[in-house]
């Protein structure tokens, strides 16, 4: 494990870090922190994966800049993609965490259920202008009506500098899943791309019954294709491969501690330390995945996982 050293957030200079950095992959890779910004949630959605005890609180003004810090020390450019909660739902988010980012070197991507107003969406564009790589835009449908959510992700895309990639995500909820396929082809007649999602149940993939599955099979298509080309989230399993996570990819939560990846905290293992203790410290080079399942696109996508290579990188065509 290496010891991350800290720099002060918009000093401009790298003369603090570490020259002896966990060694990269041998293929092409974008290093990547997905940073959940906050635990609150404005939706409650039946079938979240994260438990409502921690579907709570925000950090201090103080705590965001220690996590600040942190991020800008990361040696060249990363991508921060932040999560939640719902990170909108954080008042510290368009105040302070984003004009922080934009003092650091590194691409801003963010996971949203894009219920904020179009005046918030306006003022995210504005502050990530040219910086902003994804949009992950989560379609909750127990919460929100297609044609509202159509409408702001087109105030989106009109704010949003032409670089920026913006993707529907929603999950394949069962005994739902007519509305997920209309929703699809609503999403899709609007210029959008849409990502499904394979429900996830305590750390396990749901086991949909055969009338959903035909409906599962209309909205994802081939199943071996669309694992193939990742065009859609199947909670595949990469056990026994070499992965870089906690090397050039990890997961900062709101109370300060970095894991290696959800997974992996799942089971309360690859913790890191913490960025509040100043103690984090990242691995020295990639570990065989003991998972049987990889529930985030983002490792894989980012190109940390041996044999599955990057479809993402600030520019490049494809997005998750």
């Amino acid at each position: 494990m290496r010891r991350l050293p800290l720099l002060s957030v918009g000093t401009g200079t790298n003369e603090h870090v570490l020259e002896d950095w966990p060694a990269a992959p041998p293929w092409a890779h974008a290093p990547t922190v997905e940073w959940q910004i906050c635990g609150h949630c404005n939706y409650d959605c039946s079938y979240c994966i994260q438990s409502r005890k921690h579907r709570v609180g925000y950090p201090s003004d103080e705590h965001i800049d220690r996590a600040l810090a942190v991020l800008a020390a990361l040696p060249g450019r990363w991508e921060v993609k932040m999560t939640g909660g719902e990170p909108f739902a954080s008042p510290r988010f368009l105040r302070h965490v984003l004009p922080g980012l934009m003092r650091t070197p590194h691409t801003v991507s963010t996971l949203t259920n894009l219920s904020a107003p179009p005046r918030a969406l306006e003022r995210f564009a504005a502050l990530t202008h040219g910086r902003l790589g994804v949009v992950s835009a989560s379609l909750h449908l127990e919460f929100t009506a297609v044609a509202e959510f159509l409408a702001r992700l087109a105030v989106l895309r009109a704010a949003v500098h032409a670089d920026a990639r913006i993707v529907v995500n929603s999950v394949l909820v069962p005994g739902r899943l007519a509305a997920v396929a209309d929703a699809k082809a609503r999403v899709e007649a609007a210029g959008f791309r849409f990502f499904p999602q394979w429900l996830k149940v305590k750390g396990e993939r749901h086991a949909y019954d055969d009338a959903d599955m035909a409906w599962v099979r209309r909205i994802v298509g081939d199943l071996e294709l669309a694992a193939q080309q990742r065009s859609a989230n199947l909670a595949p399993a990469y056990t026994g491969r070499a992965c870089y996570a906690g090397a050039r990819y990890f997961v900062l939560l709101q109370d300060g501690t970095a894991w290696s990846c959800r997974s992996a905290r799942r089971h309360g293992e690859g913790a890191l330390g913490a960025v509040y203790a100043e103690d984090l410290a990242l691995r020295t080079g990639p570990h065989r995945c003991g998972y049987a399942m990889c529930p985030c696109a983002v490792p894989a996508n980012r190109g940390m996982i041996e044999g599955v290579p990057m479809r993402w990188s600030h520019g490049a065509e494809e997005g998750a």
